[in-house]
């Protein structure tokens, strides 16, 4: 039935300004416009709603994520924009917090300012591309 619906993201915040500054400034998205109750941006197509909510509970895992062609650049970029990347016990990542998956995908974690987590994933070479 939903199959040839397109896809609303959601992320959670208790400060419409503050979460623009991020989405906007420091992750760059396109922002398409602003209600009483969330600020929508566009991700490639995607659409992003950062709802006001009056009470936040953050979640433990990844609530977002981007596919990126270069994790090393990527992170590069977003860095030098103020976003500090996480680093979990018990996952080997390198110098910049990037933690190669079993299948090869290369995966790293940040936060919003109400503390989401979001991600970047570079997916795995296919056999025979490198």
């Amino acid at each position: 039935m939903l199959t040839d619906a397109r896809v609303v993201a959601f992320a959670a915040t208790a400060d419409l300004a503050r979460s623009h500054a991020f989405y906007a400034d420091a992750l760059g998205l396109r922002h398409v416009e602003t209600t009483p109750f969330a600020n929508v941006y566009d991700a490639l197509g995607t659409s992003l709603r950062v709802t006001l909510v009056d009470r936040l509970t953050t979640a433990p895992y990844t609530v977002l994520g981007w596919v990126v062609p270069d994790i090393a650049s990527a992170i590069d970029d977003l860095a030098r924009r103020g976003v500090a990347f996480e680093r979990y016990d018990g996952l080997q990542q390198d110098a910049a917090g990037v933690w190669t998956a079993p299948g090869g995908a290369r995966i790293a974690w940040f936060r919003d300012p109400d503390g989401n987590v979001l991600s970047l994933t570079q997916p795995p070479v296919p056999p025979g591309m490198a």
